[in-house]
Formats: C-alpha cells, sequence, structure tokens
C-alpha cells in the first residue's frame, strides 16, 4: 500500500467485470470530453462499492488528488501568426483582428458547452430515469434548437477569413444574423422557472449524486449544471462588448464603421425586447405564487403587473423575515412558505398602491419612529439599515419599519421605491399648487406693492372678481407681459387709483392678453 501511495494519482485500475455496469446506458459520442464522462460515472461507481482495505485507500488518494479540471485553449490569434505576417500587420489592425477571433472562438466554444449540456446532462438523465422527460424540457427547454443559429455564425466567420487568417468585413455577417437572437426570448423567460425546478429536484439524492458527480469529472470544468444552462444568457450579453471592442478597433475610413454601429443598436434592440419579454414572465412567475389570507388583500393592479421593480428579503422590527414585493404600481410585503416542497408567498397585511406609498428613510439607532428598537433587530444597541413604508393616508394604521441586510440592499431598496413613487409625487403636487392658487385670499394694495413678482395672479384674480376690479392696482409686471399702456401710464397707475371709467377702457385694452398672462 504504501507503494501504491507514491504511483501517479491518474492512473485507473478498473475491474473488467464492473467496467460496463453503467456504460450500455449512456449512448456513443464522439466528443472526447464526453467519452470521459461515462468511465468518470463508472470510476465512482467501481470505488464506492468496493469493500477492501486496498480500495478504501485508493480512494483516498484519489479524492485527495482529482484529476485536473479540462481547461479552455487560450490561444491569441496573434500567437498563430508567422513573423513576416506579423510585421505586416499595424498594432490597431492586429488588435481588430484579436477581437473578431475572440467573437469567433467563443461561438466555437458556446457550440460546444450547449451538446455537452445535452450528452452529458441531459440524455444520461433521461436514460437513468434520474428525471422524468417533462421534467427535463421544462429546465433544458430548447437548447438543442439553438446550436444550428451560432454554427451559421461560425460558418460565415469561417468563409469572410481570408487565407491569411485576417477577416476584411465582419459587420454585413453580423447585421444579417443578429435579429435571430429574437429567438432566445423563450429561453430566457423561462429560466426563472427552470431554475426553481432544478433546485426543487437537487433534493432527490439520485439528482445530487448524479449532478455532483459530474461537477467532480474533468468535461465540467467544475462548472455546475446551471452554469451550462446559463451560458447562452451571459453570451448574449457579452455581444454588446465584442462588437464595441471590435469597432474601437477599426480605421475610421474603414466600410465596416457604419455597419458595425447599426449593429450595436440592432443587438441593443434585442437584449432590450428579451429583458422586456423575461421580466414579465419573472412577474407573472411570482404573481402565480402569491397566497392570500382575505379577499381584501387582492388588487387589480397586483394581476395587471408586467414589471418587478425589486424584490427580496428583508426583517419587519420583529426580526421576521418577509419577502417583499415592488411591482410597477403597488408595493406587496409576504411571508415565505413551502406548500408540497413548493416555494409559495403569503401576502401579509394590505398590500399598498405606489401612488398611496410614503417612504421615510431612517437613520441608524433611530428611535423616533414607532419607539424603541431595542431588542426588535437582535441584541445591536442599534438598529442598522432601516426604513420605513406606510399609506399615506393614516387611516388604514399600517406601517412597516423594515431592515435590509446591509447598507447597499438598504440603498437599492430606497432608491427604487423613489424612482417608483417620484411619478405619482409630481402629480399630486402640480395638483396641490393648482388647488392653492384657486383658494388664494384676495390680496391687498400692499400685497401686491411688495410681491410685484405674481402677475399671473393678479390676472385671473382680475377675471374671477368682476366687481373688485376696481380696487386693484395695475402692476409693473403686466405691461412686461404685453400690456398696451405706455410707460407714462404704468408708472401713474402706481402712485394713483384708477377711476371707474379709466378702468373699464384698460380692462379691454388688457382683455386680449389676459389669456397669455395666465398660462
Amino acid at each position: 500500500s504504501l507503494l501504491y501511495l507514491q504511483e501517479p494519482s491518474n492512473k485507473r485500475v478498473r475491474p473488467l467485470a464492473r467496467v460496463t455496469s453503467l456504460a450500455n446506458l449512456i449512448s456513443p459520442v464522439r466528443n472526447g470530453a464526453v467519452r470521459r464522462f461515462g468511465q468518470t460515472i463508472q470510476s465512482f461507481a467501481l470505488r464506492g462499492d468496493s469493500k477492501s482495505p486496498a480500495c478504501a485507500q485508493k480512494s483516498c488518494s484519489r479524492s485527495a488528488a482529482p484529476t485536473p479540471p479540462k481547461r479552455r485553449n487560450s490561444v491569441l490569434w496573434s500567437e498563430m501568426l508567422d513573423v513576416n505576417m506579423k510585421e505586416s500587420l499595424s498594432t490597431k489592425e492586429i488588435k481588430r483582428q484579436e477581437a473578431i477571433y475572440e467573437m469567433s472562438r467563443g461561438e466555437q466554444d458556446l457550440i460546444e458547452d450547449l451538446k455537452l449540456a445535452r450528452k452529458a446532462y441531459h440524455d444520461p438523465m433521461l436514460k437513468l430515469s434520474i428525471m422524468s422527460e417533462e421534467e427535463l424540457t421544462h429546465i433544458f427547454g430548447d437548447l438543442d434548437s439553438y446550436i444550428p443559429l451560432h454554427e451559421d455564425l461560425l460558418a460565415s466567420l469561417g468563409e469572410a477569413t481570408k487565407p491569411d487568417g485576417t477577416v476584411e468585413q465582419i459587420g454585413p455577417i453580423l447585421v444579417k444574423w443578429l435579429p435571430r437572437l429574437h429567438a432566445y426570448k423563450g429561453y430566457c423567460s423561462n429560466q426563472l422557472a427552470a431554475k426553481a425546478l432544478l433546485d426543487q429536484k437537487k433534493q432527490d439524492r439520485r439528482v445530487q449524486d448524479f449532478l455532483q458527480r459530474c461537477l467532480e469529472s474533468p468535461f465540467s470544468r467544475k462548472l455546475d449544471l446551471w452554469s451550462f444552462l446559463d451560458i447562452p444568457r451571459s453570451r448574449l450579453v457579452k455581444y454588446p462588448l465584442l462588437l464595441k471592442e471590435i469597432l474601437r478597433h477599426t480605421p475610421k475610413d474603414h466600410p465596416d464603421i457604419q455597419i458595425l454601429e447599426e449593429a450595436i443598436s440592432i443587438i441593443q434592440g434585442v437584449l432590450s425586447d428579451i429583458n422586456l419579454k423575461k421580466g414579465e414572465s419573472e412577474c407573472q412567475y411570482y404573481i402565480d405564487k402569491l397566497e392570500y389570507l382575505d379577499e381584501k388583500q387582492k388588487d387589480p393592479r397586483i394581476e395587471g403587473s408586467k414589471a418587478l421593480l425589486c424584490h427580496g428579503e428583508l426583517k419587519n422590527k420583529n426580526g421576521h423575515k418577509l419577502y417583499v414585493f415592488l411591482f410597477q404600481d403597488i408595493l406587496v410585503l409576504t411571508r415565505p412558505v413551502t406548500r408540497n416542497e413548493r416555494q409559495a408567498y403569503q401576502v401579509y397585511r394590505q398590500p399598498i398602491p405606489v401612488q398611496e406609498l410614503l417612504l421615510e428613510d431612517l437613520q441608524d439607532g433611530d428611535v423616533k419612529m414607532g419607539g424603541s428598537f431595542r431588542g426588535a433587530f437582535g441584541n445591536s444597541d442599534k438598529a442598522k439599515n432601516i426604513f420605513r413604508v406606510r399609506f399615506q393616508d393614516p387611516s388604514p394604521g399600517q406601517s412597516h419599519t423594515l431592515q435590509a441586510n446591509d447598507v447597499f440592499h438598504k440603498q437599492q431598496w430606497v432608491n427604487c421605491i423613489r424612482t417608483a413613487i417620484a411619478p405619482f409625487q409630481r402629480t399630486a403636487a402640480a395638483a396641490a399648487t393648482t388647488t392653492e392658487l384657486k383658494e388664494l385670499p384676495e390680496l391687498s394694495e400692499e400685497a401686491e406693492e411688495n410681491n410685484p413678482s405674481a402677475p399671473n395672479i393678479q390676472t385671473q384674480k382680475r377675471q374671477s372678481t368682476a366687481s373688485g376690479v376696481a380696487e386693484m392696482e395695475l402692476d409693473e409686471s403686466v405691461s412686461e407681459c404685453g400690456s398696451i399702456l405706455d410707460l407714462e401710464e404704468a408708472k401713474g397707475a402706481k402712485t394713483h387709483r384708477m377711476s371707474s371709467g379709466h378702468r373699464k377702457s384698460r380692462e379691454k385694452q388688457l382683455s386680449g392678453k389676459r389669456k397669455e398672462t395666465l398660462v
């Protein structure tokens, strides 16, 4: 046994009687990494079934020094050039070709990962009945259908590559291909539900064991299943960065300049549409998981929500965990519950419409909002990262003092809530100003002289109080807003009262300008 411990850790010893125990259940494939997947599963089974002391020592030695993970090829484009070719290109052109090659190489890696997810995860779990076909379809979606999509781009880039390895124009290829990425709308929209189902299935011992064995295999590169399933989404958000990098190293007089700018605009539009669809799907996913204790808690603004602005776990002043949702028009506080091994959210108290929501940003240790916080947030003397939400109208009698995990999350919540209520605050402020103007008291002469900057109010008063016009003075600013009185008349109006007849003539002259003054 001592000699064995000195042997290389990557040496495999497999009794022939057990070699094909699982191999027959896994379809043969050409990919070397996937082929090693079957061998790895066998080695795990052999080590687990062995009971001899020697085998136990072997297992310990191998677990201490696992097989190193497979690594991606990270060779740069410039490293594949000969010296003469490299010297003939400018530094800017080399960087441009590097960026194009990075895009091409990324497409090739993506295709390999999509195929690997199918061959190493989906097919074995289906054949071993670890998951049902319906569950696998829900988790993996139409992953296979995107392989030809990326193969087409890779083929087009290959055709555009010259014998010396350079690509003259990439813009026309991208402008034609990028709109096809709209196909990812459905896949990205389903990711939240797929992740939830995968997390639920991980509670199954067989699923957990299978995924752990895959994780420890070289082909996985230490990535779990969800990392492979999330690769398409992460690839999508890289396209704008890749295109901008190519554009940055493209000469100003190059024919690709305008076309690349168009391509960037296209991919940004595609991502915007995908994000919108994904947001609607995420919003509906959580709406479907809400449980109401009272019919009064139901609000049509919840069911009609199309956007979820912010959501996450917070604590109330009693230290109880709440899960809070800020939809576009309403704030909903819930308690996380489990129903038949499925996550649900029980609505807590009455939801607060955004237009009736009042936010109070509390300072650490603040005790003026609802009494002392001592003991409310644990043993700390000061309650930190807290804010309060409540109805503007105190009659419902509901307010919630909430605590975030840290100052960063608190600020995120505060900023998000402020953004949501800002439009309603502006509307309310405008309405209050209009009401205030209508209810202004009668102005005295002294008040007018002390406040010559309010011509609009004076003109409005002249229209609404026909009997009291004789007692009002004419402000200088009225003449500035379009009065046809000459300067001497305006000065005289400041020091002398107008006669009744003179006032009427001036009223006729001003009648055509009053609407402008009001506006």
